[in-house]
């Protein structure tokens, strides 16, 4: 293992990075990593108990909710690929460094706010940062990481989105009923500020700590910066191992061809011509993906991503409210069945004499509801990395999307409140698994130069679904309740069967 590959034109990225050890660095990458796609559970779920703590200060109706929620979507939408081009072109962790910046300065600001909608376009930042943060972390752990760790690490991800859909409620219940109140003639402070204002912090803080980890030596080898990514890797092996960084076995790394003149991670973006050539290969980068002999993998996790997010983030949105007409209903029905057409159906009562819900207070149960969601999801979360270099992320993935189509079906035949929590903790269990295994595999996928492109192509793809199934739902479950179930479950069952037709992962060295 301690050749120095001289004779052949240097070590390839699979051996340098696998003489490095594994060991310490990959321990706190897979932290900083993991804290970061938390971080962004917390940020996509925040409204959730925003919307209702806020509603009387932010003079919310029902219309307005609608609006607030669509608006970090449309900031994810856009986003979404902004970040991606940037990532693939400019870096993993600078790139990484701005989204979490901005999302932690813009929710800080957002907390003051006074009006719905100043508050309403602070959201719409917040969505446009987070979606950046969510789309690069994969990538940016995964080229790090040997053949042999790469699939299981990866799938590690999946456990801290758990624990921030678990921390999330347990932080709203501990803050949002709290007696807090800073009062001015123009101003006020309440404890859902306070809440949206510490939520933003964990942003603030991974970012900074960002600072202390290196960029990806794959990417770097990608932009024929060998000597940089050499550098990277001595770092790596010392942290690891303990040693010297000058006893790193690796002296020189296999040259990529350039393909241009100038790196795009020297252009500077205030220059008007380096941002003609920014434009440029972000252009050529885009064609390639949709091109043989990537088209067919980009319209694939295009695809998937669309039906699956536009299920998960509808449904999850709608568990809530069913959660309060449920218990409405059994509260004045004791003892009488009903089911989720039925509920769904139910009038809102508070909207006659109290628009805003001012007198409206959220009930515990409310938070303990969503705790159980996310206690639901951890067994997924454990044997997934467990048993995933067995079966394979594909396989993983195909089956969260068969069973929860099928646990979308179950909801039409759900009688009460209880079977709606459990068929809801299994969805929610199924559906999240799915969204971070579809990032497990595009980071196999695709080449150094496209991979966060694509991830943030397919996340793009995956907003305008969840847009567009927010925005459609309203209407629907008025007209007829069975047909976004039979929509969504569909959906979930065609991302199955097109998750057939994914090519098999984990077992290549990347590309």
């Amino acid at each position: 293992m301690g050749l120095d590959f001289l004779a052949d034109g240097g070590a390839d990225f699979e051996h340098a990075i696998t003489v490095t050890g594994f060991g310490r660095f990959h321990y706190m990458l897979l932290t900083v990593c993991g804290l970061i796609y938390m971080d962004t559970a917390i940020g996509v779920t925040i409204l959730s108990f925003v919307l209702p703590a806020a509603q009387c200060d932010l003079e919310m109706d029902s219309t307005a909710k609608g609006w607030l929620t669509a608006s970090p979507m449309l900031g994810m939408l856009i986003g979404s690929y902004i970040w991606g081009c940037l990532a693939d072109t400019k870096g993993r962790k600078i790139v990484l460094i701005a989204t979490l910046l901005m999302d932690g300065i813009v929710g800080i600001i957002s907390s003051f706010v006074q009006y719905f909608w100043v508050f309403l376009v602070f959201r719409f930042f917040n969505g446009f940062a987070v979606t950046g943060a969510m789309g690069i972390c994969f990538p940016y752990l995964g080229e790090f990481q040997p053949t042999k760790f790469r699939e299981r690490i990866l799938c590690w991800m999946e456990m801290f989105w758990t624990v921030g859909v678990i921390v999330l409620p347990l932080i709203a219940w501990l803050i949002i009923p709290m007696d807090f109140l800073i009062t001015s003639e123009t101003f006020y402070f309440k404890s859902w500020n306070l809440f949206v204002a510490l939520c933003a912090l964990p942003s603030l803080m991974l970012g900074l700590w960002l600072f202390a980890f290196p960029e990806s030596p794959k990417f770097l080898l990608e932009c024929g910066e060998t000597d940089a990514a050499l550098e990277v890797f001595k770092w790596i092996y010392s942290r690891n191992t303990g040693a010297d960084p000058e006893t790193y076995p690796v002296k020189c790394l296999q040259e990529k061809t350039k393909h241009q003149d100038k790196s795009t991670r020297s252009l500077k973006l205030h220059k008007r011509k380096d941002l003609k050539v920014l434009f440029a290969e972000i252009r050529d980068l885009t064609s390639a993906l949709c091109k043989p002999p990537y088209l067919r993998n980009t319209a694939l996790a295009c695809a998937i991503q669309f039906g699956l997010t536009s299920s998960y983030y509808t449904l999850m949105v709608w568990f809530p409210e069913l959660f309060t007409r449920f218990e409405q209903f059994e509260h004045e029905n004791p003892g009488d069945t009903t089911s989720v057409c039925i509920v769904s159906a139910l009038p809102d009562n508070t909207t006659s004499f109290d628009p805003y819900g001012c007198d409206t207070i959220i009930a515990p149960s409310v938070y303990l509801h969503t705790v159980y969601i996310g206690l639901a999801c951890i067994p997924g979360s454990i044997i997934l990395p467990l048993f995933v270099h067995k079966l394979g992320a594909k396989f993983f993935l195909i089956v969260s999307l068969v069973v929860s189509g099928a646990v979308t079906v179950g909801f039409y035949y759900v009688v009460n409140s209880t079977q709606n929590l459990v068929l809801s903790c299994v969805f929610e269990a199924l559906t999240s698994l799915g969204i971070s295994l579809v990032y497990c595999v595009i980071v196999d996928m695709f080449p150094t130069n496209l991979r966060v492109m694509a991830a943030a192509l397919s996340l793009t793809m995956g907003r305008l679904g969840a847009l567009i199934g927010n925005l459609v739902f309203g209407y629907l479950i008025d007209l007829a309740c069975v047909i976004p179930i039979i929509l969504f479950a569909a959906f979930l069952f065609a991302c199955g069967f097109l998750s057939f037709l994914l090519p098999k992962t984990g077992k290549e060295t990347l590309d």
